[in-house]
């Protein structure tokens, strides 16, 4: 790296700051990652105590040809760096209305799974995912390319997509048009809660998301999603890219509407330009005056959608329960209410809908010998008055601990060695996540595309985003997406060569498939 090497400052050290570092440090430049936490990963970082180890937020690893690709180009292995295991199941699915699916890859298995509770609905699963794989492939583009105004929806002539993309319909409506019985919908749409959003309300578009789990596979990196991002910054570091944990960054430097760097508790840091990965709207009512701001104001911020929150539960335990699957999901026996209670009414549901992951099936190293971890998470309304967490705490813990009983899971409170609970308030207040919205913006067609928070950002000179409050959104894949995006447009603007960033390079067969685990 040259001595005159302009300089970039990252704010934060979550999932899509530090894919910016890898391809910004990449391409020469002089990196510096500000992260206000003790350890990198944001969202996608670990909690550790007592031998136990959890990931703090993202479990499910989809779709890693995004990041494969991001290391291939800068001369690295993913797998090498972080060994995976592709999940069979990928998870298992029991209906609070009845039935249960073990849901698989092997499409011959996954229809046998379907017919024995929804015979007719078994034949139209080939169907689906040839539609999806066509879907996916016609869009994809667009999901890789920023989009910073009209001009971009004209150049992508996505009025021509409209037969496939069907925005004018629900996710679930679109899956209508394959499965009758609502528990298979349910089984193809859960996804949208990857977004924080209802099936009911998520855009048929997201029907890309469950196609991608069969069609990809469910990872489970070894020491779980946590260790993506440790990967990611111990490459960083290797490259040259500076970290500076622990450090809050209190101020964005402008001088006129050019962001000219950051002042932290250690002083001012100057930079060329910023990129931020923090929450989007909590960084910009905290970070930045309302007065620079001409798009994204304070009030216009107040009145977006958000996505939901989730009551998180950390459970470190004696011995193991082998009968679950790595991923368990419960749906609530009135799947409607309890969505409608999360996103309409904002008040917390009599029959949660639940996750549970029992990693130490998979992977025994996340905990002291004898004993494995659970980690365990209810879809809950972001902060709303409504709800007083401070209140609530105790009595929804109970009732999160009684729909695990309903998995066969017994006898838990008398074996619990170490406990750890992230409510919406935490959210909001520790992790400084704007209204407790753990995945960000919500992704209503008014907020997609040129209609969310560009990456290359409208109401400042020299910020750029990257993260789920840019396009493409929220979710592993697409948040590495968005760095690649930010990347390509930071080194354009700079006239710098983006060649390597614009390629689209298929993997051989055997990266998409992994080793397997039942």
């Amino acid at each position: 790296m040259s001595k005159d090497a302009r300089k970039i400052v990252i704010i934060g050290a979550g999932p899509g700051g530090l894919a910016a570092a890898l391809l910004l440090a990449h391409a020469g430049l002089k990196v510096k990652v500000v992260e206000r936490l003790p350890r990198v990963g944001g969202r996608c970082s670990a909690i550790e105590a007592d031998g136990f180890r959890f990931d703090t937020g993202p479990t499910f690893f989809l779709y890693p040809l995004v990041l494969e690709r991001i290391f291939r180009r800068i001369g690295r292995d993913l797998r090498s760096e972080v060994p995976m295991v592709r999940l069979d199941p990928q998870y298992h699915l029991i209906f609070g209305a009845g039935g249960e699916l073990r849901c698989t890859g092997d499409v011959e298995r996954m229809e046998q799974q379907i017919a024995a509770i929804a015979p007719q609905d078994a034949r139209h699963l080939r169907r689906f995912l040839d539609d999806n794989r066509h879907k996916l492939e016609r869009f994809r583009p667009a999901l890789e390319s920023p989009f910073l105004g009209w001009r971009d929806l004209i150049r992508w002539s996505l009025l021509k997509l409209l037969p496939i993309l069907r925005p004018w319909k629900s996710l679930d409506m679109e899956l209508q048009r394959y499965f009758a019985d609502p528990r298979i919908r349910l089984a193809f749409s859960f996804q949208s809660k990857y977004l924080g959003m209802s099936p009911f309300q998520c855009p048929s578009l997201f029907s890309i998301l469950s196609f991608l789990e069969y069609e990809y596979g469910v990872h489970h990196p070894i020491g779980g999603c946590a260790a993506v991002s440790e990967a990611m910054a111990r490459v960083a570091e290797e490259m040259g890219v500076e970290f500076a944990l622990n450090e809050e960054v209190q101020q964005l430097l402008f001088e006129g509407r050019r962001a000219v760097g950051v002042r932290t508790q250690h002083g001012v840091e100057r930079a060329d330009a910023l990129v931020i990965n923090a929450d989007f709207a909590q960084a910009m009512t905290k970070l930045v005056p309302d007065s620079l701001r001409r798009r994204w104001t304070d009030r216009r911020l107040a009145r977006k959608r958000y996505s939901c929150s989730t009551f998180m539960m950390y459970l470190g335990i004696d011995g193991r329960y082998d009968h679950l699957a790595h991923h368990t999901i419960y749906t609530s026996k009135d799947y409607v209410t309890n969505l409608a209670d999360i996103e309409q009414h904002h008040r917390l549901s009599d029959d949660p809908s639940i996750y549970v992951q029992n990693a130490c099936v998979t992977d025994p190293s996340l905990a002291p010998p004898g004993k494995s971890t659970l980690y365990i998470l209810a879809p809950v309304t972001h902060m709303h008055p409504n709800v007083d967490w401070a209140k609530e705490t105790a009595p929804f813990r109970r009732k999160v601990l009684g729909q695990l009983e309903k998995l066969g899971v017994t006898g838990l409170e008398s074996r619990i060695r170490y406990e750890k609970i992230i409510t919406p308030a935490d959210w909001q207040d520790a992790y400084q996540v704007y209204r407790g919205a753990t995945f960000n913006l919500a992704h209503n067609l008014g907020q997609m595309l040129h209609w969310r928070p560009h990456n290359r950002f409208e109401d400042l000179e020299s910020v750029y985003l990257v993260g789920g409050g840019t396009h493409p959104g929220s979710g592993l894949p697409v948040i590495y997406e968005s760095a690649r995006i930010t990347s390509r447009l930071l080194l354009q603007d700079w006239g710098m060569q983006t060649d390597w960033l614009e390629e689209y390079d298929t993997p051989p067969a055997e990266a998409l498939v992994g080793s397997t685990v039942g």
